[in-house]
């Protein structure tokens, strides 16, 4: 599976440790930066994230910023992104599975690195359930873009 990944410098840290993960357990990753822990705005990164995903040259997008919801509201303004802001396994299992989120945000100060990689690989695992009930929502959730 492609994955992009990106990050502000308070997501750079964490970023940096799922690369690594993700890339050990054989996803794809196309890491859109930031390289450094230099101060840079998150918009910029959910931005070029977001693009590859809407685009489809990626699956699934992953953002990170200090709390990941700067991040996840920048992601949210893309039309055709659904960014789930998770802090648990079990919210990443439901964003993917109710929502089928195609992004996942996560905070790099508020997270610690094992807990996001468990997050990261339940949201990139789980399929969307495809229940008509699901289905009807994301449209109403699309149709307000």
């Amino acid at each position: 599976m492609k994955v992009a990944i990106g990050s502000d410098h308070a997501g750079f840290d964490m970023k940096t440790y799922l690369v690594t993960e993700l890339t050990n357990r054989g996803f794809d990753i196309d890491d859109c930066g930031t390289y450094g822990p230099d101060s840079v705005d998150y918009p910029d990164y959910a931005g070029k994230v977001c693009q590859l995903v809407v685009s489809k040259k990626v699956e699934l997008g992953i953002v990170i910023c200090s709390t990941g919801i700067g991040i996840s509201i920048a992601a949210n303004k893309i039309n055709g992104i659904r960014a789930a802001l998770c802090h648990t396994e079990f919210s990443a299992r439901m964003a993917r599975q109710h929502n089928n989120a195609n992004v996942l945000a996560l905070g790099g100060t508020v997270v610690g690195k094992n807990l996001a990689l468990a997050i990261a690989e339940v949201f990139l695992a789980e399929p969307f359930s495809k229940g008509e009930r699901h289905i009807r929502r994301i449209n109403k959730i699309m149709s307000l873009e």
